[in-house]
């Protein structure tokens, strides 16, 4: 059994420390698999209850709900944008796109709830336009009366016209005394100490964080407790196995008292966690996300060393890949923080760009009877990035279509042979052996 301690801070900013423990090990899947499951997070993150709008303008949405005044409930949407679905356009020394969001609460009878927002986001340089992590957070509030609705949100991008909608049943639940919120998870959190007052919450709408390098947060309020109260706690992995079991503590004899409850998993599971706050017909709950990174919804030792493939650093990796599952948090925390370019920032930007170019990769090189990361073009790709100059001879020129990239800072130039003419492009054993020299180069120079 391990110890980690966490916070819970309240009026008197009480402090405890829970128990832990630590049941089962990772299931060890093919990185194709692993690829499939990464790259579609709508999928994922339909499967844990959040919004989820598809390409071409992707999002991930959450509802969170807490007491209002009198009958009333106040309705939190929160939604998860990444700057490189939105199209940019130079503006004075920065760039600016905008995006038009619709949102609608639709009772089975009834008026709908509605509102249509439309929105700009600034950034100072390219790169800002082309990150792929969680760069953009939407939020509105609404007051309705508890109930079941439909909840339907739409993006929209006017520059490009793309668009996504995601849909869900959701129920605004009536808060009678003596019970709580489920845990809202938030970027920031303020109590209040009245309904009267604003909720003032950043909601994390994808309710991730950063597994060994990053702290999640869950909002908690209780209502109306006639005297001391202890509301139990429990946090369980995807296996049903119980992380953490403890008390929130209510002194009573107020209208709204506010908890927040403080969790860094750098010795828990990786992947999906249930967090719930009561017990019985009173049991409320969220789901969070333990991962590897923000942008990348990888939560295997295995599946995030295969997919790493093109990464460098081989010696750390197959230490990771090789070692026990106890052995492995610290020698991956060795890892990131060796291989991180900003260690001033949560995220490895590092990795984080290589992802992107995994998946923009698996996007275009397709039809070659693997996925795209893993032909020729996309080993290239994912390495090197952008050629500077990419040349195709005729179609049905002798000896099949031959495509060659350039990339001029590194004064190469590969060659890709298609010789069955099925759209199947090889490296050339010089090209081959051309790569493995750059990387040669770039290894020791990292070093």
């Amino acid at each position: 059994m391990s110890r980690i301690c966490f916070a819970l801070l309240a009026a008197g900013m009480l402090a405890g420390c829970g128990s832990w423990s630590r049941v089962g090990t990772e299931a060890e899947r093919p990185a194709g698999e692993a690829l499939t499951d990464i790259l579609d997070t709508r999928a994922l993150y339909d499967r844990i209850g959040r919004l989820s709008g598809d390409e071409p303008l992707p999002f991930v949405g959450e509802v969170a709900f807490a007491a209002s005044t009198g009958d009333s409930v106040l309705a939190l949407v929160g939604l998860s944008l990444q700057n490189r679905t939105l199209s940019f356009q130079r503006e004075g020394e920065g760039f600016v796109a905008r995006y038009h969001v619709d949102v609608s609460f639709t009772p089975p009878a009834g008026t709908p709830v509605t509102l249509r927002r439309d929105e700009v986001v600034r950034v100072a340089s390219f790169p800002e336009t082309q990150r792929s992590d969680e760069s953009i957070v939407f939020q509105q509030a609404f007051t309705m009366p508890p109930g079941a609705y439909q909840l339907s949100v739409s993006l929209r991008d006017p520059a490009s016209g793309n668009s996504s909608t995601a849909e869900k049943t959701v129920q605004a639940p009536e808060f009678s005394p003596g019970t709580t919120t489920a845990p809202l998870l938030v970027y920031e959190a303020r109590g209040r100490g009245r309904l009267e007052d604003t909720l003032t919450l950043v909601l994390n709408p994808r309710g991730s964080v950063l597994f060994g390098a990053d702290t999640l947060l869950a909002y908690i309020e209780g209502y109306a407790f006639p005297g001391p109260a202890s509301v139990p706690l429990e946090i369980r992995d995807e296996r049903d196995s119980v992380i953490l079991r403890d008390v929130l503590r209510f002194q009573g004899g107020a209208a709204v008292e506010s908890q927040v409850l403080k969790f860094r998993p750098d010795s828990t599971a990786l992947g999906v966690l249930r967090v719930a706050v009561g017990e019985g017909t009173t049991e409320r709950s969220s789901t969070a996300l333990v991962s590897f990174s923000h942008a990348w919804v990888v939560t295997n030792y295995v599946e995030m060393t295969e997919l790493l493939r093109y990464f460098g650093e081989e010696r750390m990796l197959d230490s990771i890949r090789n070692a026990s599952s106890a052995q492995r948090p610290e020698l991956w925390s060795v890892f990131w923080q060796e291989s991180d370019p900003d260690p001033s920032t949560p995220e490895n930007e590092a990795i984080n760009n290589y992802f992107a170019r995994l998946t923009i990769a698996n996007q275009r090189f397709r039809g070659e009877g693997v996925p795209g990361w893993r032909t020729d073009r996309g080993e290239v790709f994912i390495t090197l990035g952008e050629p500077d100059e990419t040349f195709e001879n005729s179609p049905g020129q002798v000896g099949g279509r031959v495509l060659r990239w350039n990339y001029l800072g590194h004064r190469a130039s590969f060659f890709f042979v298609d010789e069955t003419s099925f759209g199947r492009f090889r490296l050339t054993p010089s090209s081959r052996s051309e790569l493995e020299r750059i990387r040669a180069r770039l290894r020791r120079q990292a070093e």
